[in-house]
């Protein structure tokens, strides 16, 4: 399950060896006010564990990763994207 920006749980859960990562899209503004969106190819690909599958040993929720570029599927489920990965593609965990 993964908690819900509204306060409440979604069901999400991931099958077999998938991953489910949030990630943010980065928004910078110019002096006049316009906002640009960071273009795919410039997004770092790095996310946080959302939720893993059954089948997924070395990953636990709330873990910071990096992930492979172009990789995985981009899901809109209640008005958040997600993306859904495979472990294999995500290449390291972020430690602090």
């Amino acid at each position: 399950m993964i908690e819900c920006q509204k306060g409440g749980r979604v069901m999400l859960k991931p099958l077999e060896d998938f991953v489910v990562l949030s990630f943010e899209k980065e928004e910078k503004t110019t002096k006049s006010g316009i906002i640009l969106t960071t273009e795919e190819k410039d997004k770092p690909a790095m996310g946080k564990v959302l939720a893993v599958g059954p089948k997924v040993e070395h990953l636990q929720n709330g873990d910071e990763v990096i992930y492979q570029s172009y990789s995985g599927t981009k899901v809109k489920f209640e008005g958040i994207e997600y993306l859904i990965i495979q472990a294999k593609n995500i290449l390291a965990i972020i430690e602090k």
